[in-house]
């Protein structure tokens, strides 16, 4: 087979760790028989930059024309006084909204060779740590309608759902967790917004199909509360835009190693959009020092869901896991690794190639 991805590189730590990306790709097309073309698209400060867009018309082209987007990050402090529309971040927004992508899968592991990087007791995640948090990624008050009034001294955002975008969101909560541990949470805040009590009516019309899943609601402060106190206790979460961004972010720092977190942005059909779910760390932009995995194991979510390659996709995420047990650290996971096993970005990729090749 011959796969069509668009990278976008972006900014910050974005090239360094998208390549990384592009050579595990290319190592697992050698080994299984694919061909991988890569078309290099600008997105966020560097479209900025080049632009004077953050979404350029010719990158939304290339992305919708590809099997699947490959995204490093976008941000940083050179563009932080530009107006919303024009920050780097409005990319992130455009490309959601115009590829349709509208349920974001970020899984939560804990991987066992990184066990001590957990802020956490041990007796808290001593049966480790696997959660999947399905956010919903183009409604809410992210795309909702907003405004100030015109003296300046009144602002708003509003949050609304249909049931339709909410029903997509349950459905894929629901099929998710079919495959995991039949556990399923709706996260809300039904007893203040008539928002969250459609996701809850929406959510009960939908549970006869799915008579196997536990199914179980709570407030999005006291999730947010159990992820630290009893993050075991979670399978998969659904929730909306809003509360899956806090939450989803909540749940990588429980992990203890946010450069080891991917994520998957999905539709109906059309091109995927792939991306880690660390930002741009500018202050270590080519400097061999950003750790690569996370966007590795994001390639790997690729292979999964859009490429429909999961032999090389478990290929890939056992590459991983082999690096990890033979000890080697980029400086984020470092912990007590010995300082001859702390290596850079690229000797990271490096050992995951050679680890994918025996």
């Amino acid at each position: 087979m011959d796969f069509k991805i668009a990278t976008i590189p972006g900014d910050g730590i974005g090239p360094d760790i998208v390549r990384e990306g592009c050579r595990v790709l290319e190592a697992v097309g050698k080994k299984f028989g694919h061909s991988f073309t890569f078309t290099e698209t600008l997105a966020g400060g560097a479209a900025i930059d080049a632009t004077g867009n953050p979404l350029p018309a010719e990158t939304l082209d290339v992305c919708k024309k590809s099997d699947s987007v490959l995204l490093g990050a976008v941000g940083g402090p050179k563009w932080d006084n530009l107006p919303g529309s024009k920050r780097p971040e409005a990319a992130l927004l455009g490309l959601r909204g115009e590829m349709k992508v509208y349920a974001n899968l970020r899984p939560a592991l804990m991987f066992k060779q990184l066990a001590s990087a957990c802020p956490l007791k041990a007796e808290i995640v001593e049966d480790g740590l696997d959660i999947l948090i399905v956010r919903e990624l183009t409604g809410g008050i992210y795309f909702g309608e907003r405004g100030r009034s015109e003296d300046g001294t009144t602002a708003w955002d509003t949050e609304k759902y249909s049931r339709d975008e909410i029903s997509r969101i349950v459905k894929i909560g629901f099929e998710s967790a079919m495959k995991r541990k039949k556990r399923l949470c709706v996260v809300d805040k039904a007893n203040i917004l008539e928002s969250s009590r459609l996701w809850r009516e929406v959510t009960e019309s939908m549970k006869g199909n799915y008579p196997a899943v536990e199914l179980s609601y709570m407030y999005v402060d006291n999730a947010a509360m159990q992820l630290v106190r009893n993050p075991g206790q979670f399978d998969v979460i659904a929730t909306s835009n809003m509360f899956g961004d806090i939450l989803s972010d909540e749940a990588s720092q429980v992990t203890g190693s946010i450069g080891m977190l991917a994520s998957a942005s999905l539709g109906d059909s059309g091109p995927g959009l792939y991306e880690p779910i660390h930002g741009s760390a500018p202050d270590i932009a080519g400097k061999d020092l950003a750790n690569p995995l996370a966007t590795i194991l994001t390639c790997a979510m690729m292979l999964r869901y859009s490429l429909k390659a999961e032999r090389e996709a478990v290929a890939v995420e056992a590459a991983v896991a082999a690096v990890l047990d033979a000890g080697w650290r980029t400086g984020d996971i470092a912990g007590d690794a010995s300082r001859d096993k702390i290596v850079g970005t690229k000797k990271m990729g490096d050992l995951v190639v050679q680890a994918l090749e025996q």
